[in-house]
Parts: C-alpha cells; sequence; structure tokens
C-alpha cells in the first residue's frame, strides 16, 4: 500500500477529500501540515485545493515558502510524484516545480461546473491509468484558474508531450491554449486546475454513463500513482 501525503495550508478546503481519494484507490493517506518540515517518508505527495493564506499577494504565493514546500521540491527533484490540484496547481507554479503562472479567470468570475478534459499524456506517475485521446469528466471550481506562459513555453511544453489535459468545449478559464494541466519533464510533477478527487465515487461525482453522479473518472489519478509506485 503506497503512503501518499496530503499538505495541508491554512485556507485548504480540500484535503479531506484527496485523502479520502486516496484510501478509495487503495493508498494510505498520511496528513503533512504546512509548517512541519517532514515527508514522513511518504510515497508521493498531493497539495490539494482551497484558497492557502487567502489567495493573497498570488494565488500560492504565500504556500510557496512553507516549510514543506522546501521538501516536496527537493524530494520532487529526486522523482517523488507530485500532484497539484487547482491551488495545489497555483502552488506549484510559485514554488517553479512547473513553468507559467495562474491568473484570474479572463471573465473576472468564479467558476463551477463539471468540466469534460481530453487526455494529452498519459504516461505520467498520475495518469498511466488513462488512455491518451480519452475524453473524461471532473468537476471544476475556480476564480484564478487561467493558465498563462509565454509563447516560447507554450511551444515547449506542446513540442515535449507537458500538456497534460486540454478543456474540452468551451474555455472556463482562458487558460492559453485550453491547457487544464501540465508536468515537468520527468513526469512525476501534475498539476491540474479542475479536481480529480471530486469525481472517485458513485453517487457523488459527476454524471456518467451509469447514470446521475455515476462519474468516478478522477479515481484513476490515485490508482496511477499507485501502480507507478510498485512498477
Amino acid at each position: 500500500m503506497g503512503r501518499i501525503g496530503v499538505v495541508t495550508f491554512p485556507g485548504t478546503l480540500d484535503d479531506r477529500d484527496a485523502a479520502r481519494a486516496v484510501r478509495l484507490a487503495g493508498g494510505e493517506p498520511v496528513a503533512l501540515w504546512h509548517a512541519d518540515a517532514d515527508l514522513k517518508g511518504v510515497d508521493a505527495v498531493v497539495l490539494p485545493g482551497g484558497f492557502s493564506y487567502g489567495d493573497y499577494l498570488r494565488a500560492g504565493a504565500i504556500s510557496r515558502f512553507a516549510p514543506v514546500m522546501g521538501e516536496i521540491v527537493d524530494a520532487a527533484a529526486t522523482g517523488l510524484p507530485v500532484l497539484g490540484i487547482c491551488n495545489g496547481f497555483q502552488v506549484l507554479t510559485e514554488a517553479h516545480l512547473l513553468p507559467g503562472s495562474m491568473i484570474k479567470n479572463d471573465h473576472l468570475h468564479f467558476v463551477c461546473r463539471e468540466q469534460v478534459l481530453a487526455v494529452e499524456n498519459a504516461d505520467t506517475a498520475w495518469t498511466r491509468a488513462y488512455a491518451r485521446g480519452e475524453r473524461i469528466t471532473i468537476p471544476l471550481k475556480n476564480q484564478d484558474g487561467q493558465y498563462v506562459a509565454d509563447e516560447r513555453t507554450l511551444d515547449e511544453l506542446e513540442g515535449e508531450g507537458r500538456v497534460v489535459f486540454r478543456y474540452v468545449g468551451q474555455n472556463p478559464n482562458g487558460s492559453r491554449r485550453d491547457i487544464a494541466g501540465i508536468t515537468n519533464a520527468a513526469g512525476n510533477v501534475v498539476g491540474l486546475m479542475p479536481h480529480p478527487e471530486h469525481a472517485v465515487e458513485a453517487g457523488f461525482g459527476p454524471d456518467g454513463p451509469a447514470g446521475p453522479r455515476s462519474g468516478t473518472d478522477g479515481l484513476r489519478f490515485f490508482t496511477s500513482v499507485l501502480q507507478a509506485l510498485v512498477s
């Protein structure tokens, strides 16, 4: 059983949801506190969604300096799988574990909806249970969800196959090139704006093929990393 750390910052909202997703996937969730420079020997880390430090300065900008983040940055450099969801994605860009930045949605409103994504990269530690080209439905909720980067960075992401997910249909936040999630060059660090931890249990997720609220497309993020840990 893989031990997956779930970090809590002041203002984190979805840490319990992420821990539940880990448990449903067959892993052991381990609570990590932002002020402790201790990863407790975990095999992977999830930075969950929320509004850490109230999104002051920029979303994720203060959390980037938390003691636990120093440990995560060092461990990610040696291959530790790290997943940043929504606010966690914002923290990963602020910590320079992923390129680019997150700014306010282009329409300047909070968005909350079920979002269809196209899987562009099924080779990362967090996506190996998906198929490239597959379409999945994951809840989306954010106000600072617009992914931006300069054209050179965007071209590099595209050329290196590091765009992991793209929005299908109407772009919900103005993200460049419809990018919903990206990875680092090694494929162990992934960030995305939608919330896979909210689509892991039939009856509580988005609508799916088996009927209303039956969607569980997010569960495979967590089974993917557990598979990666034993391969």
